[in-house]
C-alpha cells in the first residue's frame, strides 16, 4: 500500500537529509544480508488488486473517497485517480487451502465494495486498460487527494524539466499524444503478485520471476485497447513506461525490467535504488523499519520488485512483486495466474543449472515486450537458445506440475497437503486459457468455485 505523506513541497536540506538517511538505511540492510537477521517461516503468498470504478455507461466514476470512506476497510486504499482502488488480501501459506483462502478473501471484500459502489450507483471494474476511458478522464481533478500523488506528479515534472510526457506506441494502429501529468499512470491497472523470499534465494527466485515475465504477460495481456486505438495484447505495459519516464536512460528509467540479473541477492536492488535513482519524495521520519529505503523503493516501479515488510514482532522479511500481470478479468483468473507464478517461479529458482545461465538477460528482456505486444502468439527464446511460441511455452511450464505443483499437494513439509483443488480448478483454468490459444477473451468459469 502506498505510504502517505504530510505535504507535497521539500526543500533542498529535505532532499539532502533524506538522501543522507537512505545511504545509512541501505547500509544497515546490507548488514541484516550478511548477518540472517530475516524471519524465516514456510512459503507465503499474496496479492494486490487495482480495480476500476465506472457508471451505469461503463465511464469513469470518480467514486473511491466516498466507496471507501463509507465501507471502513483497511484493506481497501486510494489509487492515482478517483475512479480507481487498491484491493490487498491478508497473505496466506502456499499449502492446503492457501489459494483458496486467497480466493474467498478476495471475492469478499470486492462483493463488499461492489455493494457500496451500487449504493453510490456505480460498479467495479476489472481489467487492465478500460476500453471506454477517454483522454479527458486523466485531468489533475480526478487525483486522489493524498499528497503523496500531488508531490508524485511535481517531482516527475522536475525530473523531466518540465517538458510534457510523451506517448508512442506502435501496435496495430499507432497512437502519439503528449500529456501534462502523471495521470496516465491511472490507466493501468494490474494484479501483483506477491511471494515471501529467503534471503539466500532470493536472488535465483528473483532472476527466475525476470525470467517468467513473458508467458506470465503473454497468460494474462487485457489491455489490447487505448483511446479508441488498437495497440498492443497489454498496452498497459509500454503505457506505463512511458507514463513516469524521466528521460532516455535504461539507468533510471523508474518502471523497469532492469539492466541485468542480480549476481547473489535482492540486495543489488536496493543499493542500486540509493546509487542511481533520484529521490522523488524526500519525507523524513522518525521511526523504525528502515522507513525512507522503503519509500524510496515504492517510487521505483519495477516490474519485479524487491520489496521490505516487517512481522508483527518487528523481525524483518523480504518478499518479491511481480507486477507483470493485468488486472482482471475474473477472481479465477486471478488466483489462477498467482498459482501459474507460484508454481513455475519455484520451478526456475530451484533449477540445478540456474536458468539466467541458460539464457541471456537481452533475451529476457526481448521476450518480454514481445509477449506484452503480441501475447500468446509471441515468439520468445527460451532456456539454451531454443526458440518457442509463448503459448507453446505456457503448456510446457504447466506440464512441469509433475515435478513441482504435484510435489506440493503430496508433500505436507514443503507446500500443500493432498488439496486435488490446486491442481483440478486453479490450473484448469489456466489450462483452458492457454488451450484456446487466446489470453485475453477467454474467461473458465469452474462449476463449484
Amino acid at each position: 500500500m502506498g505510504q502517505e505523506i504530510a505535504d507535497s513541497r521539500f526543500s533542498p536540506e529535505d532532499f539532502q537529509e533524506f538522501s543522507r538517511r537512505l545511504k545509512e538505511e541501505t547500509q544497515q540492510l546490507a548488514e541484516w544480508f550478511a548477518d540472517g537477521a530475516f524471519s524465516s517461516s514456510e512459503p507465503v503468498g499474496g496479492f494486490e488488486l487495482e480495480a476500476w470504478l465506472v457508471n451505469s455507461d461503463a465511464q469513469p466514476a470518480p467514486l473511491n473517497t466516498q466507496l471507501i470512506e463509507r465501507l471502513g476497510d483497511p484493506l481497501v486504499v486510494p489509487e492515482l485517480a478517483r475512479f480507481n482502488l487498491e484491493i490487498n488480501g491478508d497473505p496466506q501459506p502456499l499449502r492446503g487451502g492457501g489459494l483458496s483462502l486467497m480466493a474467498d478473501g478476495l471475492t469478499a471484500t470486492w462483493n463488499r465494495c461492489r455493494q457500496v459502489a451500487g449504493e453510490l450507483d456505480g460498479r467495479l471494474a476489472m481489467v487492465g486498460i478500460l476500453p471506454t476511458v477517454q483522454r479527458s478522464d486523466f485531468s489533475l481533478k480526478n487525483m486522489s487527494s493524498m499528497q503523496r500523488y500531488h508531490a508524485l506528479d511535481e517531482q516527475l515534472a522536475r525530473l523531466r524539466q518540465g517538458s510534457l510526457v510523451q506517448i508512442d506506441i506502435e501496435g496495430r494502429d499507432h497512437l502519439r499524444f503528449t500529456h501534462d501529468d502523471v495521470m496516465l499512470e491511472a490507466a493501468t491497472t494490474s494484479f501483483q503478485i506477491h511471494l515471501k523470499l529467503a534471503p539466500a534465494s532470493s536472488g535465483r527466485f528473483y532472476n527466475a520471476a525476470k525470467i517468467l515475465a513473458a508467458p506470465m504477460v503473454a497468460l494474462s495481456a487485457n489491455s489490447p485497447f487505448l483511446f479508441g486505438s488498437a495497440l498492443w495484447d497489454e498496452t498497459r505495459i509500454p503505457l506505463f513506461e512511458q507514463a513516469v519516464s524521466v528521460g532516455d536512460s535504461l539507468e533510471i528509467k523508474r518502471v523497469t525490467m532492469g539492466t541485468r540479473y542480480v549476481s547473489d541477492s535482492v540486495m543489488e536492488c536496493f543499493q542500486v535504488n540509493c546509487d542511481r535513482y533520484p529521490v522523488l519524495l524526500p519525507r523524513l521520519m522518525d521511526e523504525p523499519g528502515l522507513p525512507h529505503l522503503r519509500l524510496h523503493n515504492g517510487t521505483i516501479w519495477r516490474w519485479n520488485r524487491p520489496l521490505l515488510g516487517f512481522n508483527d514482532a518487528g523481525d524483518p522479511h523480504l518478499r518479491l512483486e511481480h507486477r507483470v500481470v493485468s488486472a482482471g478479468p475474473s477472481i479465477i483468473d486471478s488466483i489462477a495466474n498467482a498459482a501459474f507464478f507460484f508454481g513455475a517461479v519455484t520451478a526456475l529458482g530451484e533449477m540445478t543449472v540456474p536458468p539466467e545461465q541458460q539464457l541471456s538477460f537481452e533475451d529476457v528482456q526481448s521476450n518480454f515486450y514481445r509477449s506484452a505486444e503480441k501475447g500468446l502468439g509471441a515468439d520468445v527464446v527460451w532456456l539454451n537458445g531454443k526458440r518457442v511460441s509463448a503459448v507453446d511455452l505456457c503448456r510446457q511450464l504447466l506440464r512441469w506440475r509433475g515435478w513441482v505443483w504435484s510435489r506440493w499437494a503430496l508433500n505436507a513439509e514443503r507446500w500443500i497437503t493432498g488439496s486435488a483443488s490446486f491442481t483440478g480448478v486453479w490450473l484448469t483454468v489456466r489450462t483452458v486459457r492457454t488451450g484456446s490459444g487466446h489470453g485475453l477473451h477467454v474467461m473458465a468459469m469452474i462449476p463449484g468455485v
